[in-house]
């Protein structure tokens, strides 16, 4: 079912245990889908086709209104889209106040990885991001591994 198309309110929804989850996983990695989707509401958003701002304030509003048990969101590790709904996360349950347990996973290679709400508020942050880099530059080279942009990018250089 697709967040900005369900009802803030539906019954499913109160106490439930929710799934954030990027509209691209469950075809990309069908059998880690069903993993995570067994036994919760599933919600599907992508960042590219429709606005932030929407995905927050609707993320909100099922929070305030159906007080939802747990949420853990899965999207693809690398997608600057992707991140957004990770980011909306964060955002709703500051807006909110409500103390609700929540996770978050990226897959990477296959597997479902989960990253701490930290590293997702850092990532806002690109000047903590710089400092980061530079007190661990070796990281660089672990981004060659994954990130074919980068990769193009040493190329040219």
């Amino acid at each position: 079912m697709k967040l900005l198309e369900t009802w803030v309110k539906a019954p499913f929804l109160r106490g439930s245990s929710l799934l954030l989850v990027g509209e691209c996983v469950q075809d990309i990695c069908p059998d880690l889908y069903k993993r995570f989707s067994e036994s919760r509401v599933v919600l599907t958003s992508c960042p590219e086709a429709e606005s932030v701002g929407s995905i927050m304030g609707k993320l909100a509003s099922i929070i305030a209104c159906s007080k939802p048990r747990e949420i853990k969101v899965l999207t693809m590790d690398g997608s600057p889209h992707c991140f957004a709904l990770h980011a909306a996360l964060n955002q709703a349950l500051f807006v909110t106040d409500l103390n609700i347990p929540f996770q978050h996973f990226v897959v990477v290679e296959g597997k479902a990885v989960e990253v701490s709400p930290e590293s997702v508020r850092l990532g806002r942050y690109l000047h903590l991001v710089q400092k980061c880099i530079e007190n661990h530059p070796q990281i660089l080279e672990e981004l060659v591994r994954y990130s074919l942009e980068h990769r193009c990018f040493l190329k040219k250089k």
